[in-house]
């Protein structure tokens, strides 16, 4: 278990970029290789089994005083990311210190669940995320829970929120999702203009590595599948592996089924989405595209990139305005439910 911190829940200021980083690109790059933090690994592993044999694992860090009833998250990282990824460290610790328990999640193949799946990840395995919060209410009983999500988890928590419509999945009543890509084939697209395909090469050389790594010590893995060439772009990397092995008929199919913006509408349970004016992964112009229900909060902060948000010292101390904000809206949840009461 994490022990306590010194950290002390305060109001957030509005967003501001560090003044050496205005540029999107530079938020994005920093907030993805400044690990930032030295918070050991005290987490208690379980494993979630699925109907066809693959596994995943939770990584769950709970406070000492923590006990039934009280709030617990789900966090889902972002592409080429796993439990260990930064932003899920120092959010889940920040958590902990306020006496929350959170649950890190490796998505299929990934993280300490590398070897424990077949079946590869998918920007839409909402399916996924649901046994894990069967799970997780079974480890918690009566205890709330809200999904957080990050990136292309972000995409998946607002799927699986909007599939549960008027109904209820174990103790979910919230979602928080960072710069989700809700159209996944529009941002897909937009991966190709201009500076942005560094980033498109980076994430399919991410993936490529990721299946050429499962491969090198199982060439059997995936029943025989090879890469004849290796794709430079993430929509040649679905079409030739995530469509196929995963039952969809294309990548384009594949966008259409995944993407949570049909089902935006559909989401009963209070919500936020944040992201930034000038992520350059996730075009803010798509939140205007695609409506969503009224529960849903859209912030779209004046700069910070995908995922980075890095503001001055004068704003949030550590500089790390996202986890500050994503903290003080999951704290938030059961103040503002008893005081409507």
């Amino acid at each position: 278990m994490l022990a306590r911190s010194p950290y002390v829940l305060t109001s957030v200021r509005p967003f501001k970029p560090h003044p050496l980083l205005r540029n999107s690109h530079a938020q994005t790059i920093l907030g993805a290789y400044w690990y930032g933090h030295n918070i050991p690994y005290t987490a208690r592993q379980h494993l979630v089994l699925f109907e066809d044999g693959d596994q995943i694992v939770l990584h769950d860090d709970c406070p000492k005083d923590w006990k039934p009833g009280d709030r617990t998250v789900l966090m889902i990282h972002g592409l080429g990311g796993c439990h260990s990824s930064g932003y899920l460290v120092r959010i889940s610790h920040k958590l902990n210190s306020l006496g929350i328990r959170t649950f890190r999640v490796d998505l299929r193949g990934c993280g300490a669940g590398h070897h424990l799946a077949k079946r590869p990840f998918h920007a839409g395995c909402s399916d996924d995320i649901a046994h894990c919060v069967q799970t997780i209410s079974a480890l918690c009983l009566g205890s709330p829970l809200t999904l957080c999500g990050f990136s292309m988890g972000a995409n998946i928590v607002l799927k699986l929120s909007g599939e549960m419509g008027s109904g209820r999945i174990g103790g979910v009543d919230s979602v928080i999702a960072v710069a989700p890509p809700i159209d996944l084939a529009y941002c897909c697209r937009n991966m190709n203009r201009g500076f942005n395909r560094l980033y498109d090469w980076d994430f399919s050389r991410r993936l490529v590595n990721l299946v050429e790594g499962r491969l090198a010590k199982d060439e059997n893995f995936y029943d025989g599948f090879r890469f004849t060439e290796k794709p430079g772009r993430i929509i040649e990397f679905d079409s030739i592996f995530t469509a196929p092995q995963c039952g969809f008929e294309s990548a384009e199919d594949y966008y259409a089924k995944a993407s949570s913006a049909s089902v935006l509408p559909n989401i009963n349970i209070p919500g936020l989405i944040l992201t930034a004016d000038d992520d350059s992964v996730v075009p803010v112009e798509i939140f205007d595209k695609h409506p969503r229900s009224g529960s849903v909060e859209l912030e779209i902060t004046r700069g910070g990139g995908h995922l980075g948000f890095i503001a001055p010292k004068s704003i949030v101390p550590d500089r790390r305005w996202m986890d500050h904000r994503v903290v003080q809206w999951i704290a938030s949840l059961d103040s503002r439910k008893v005081s409507s009461e």
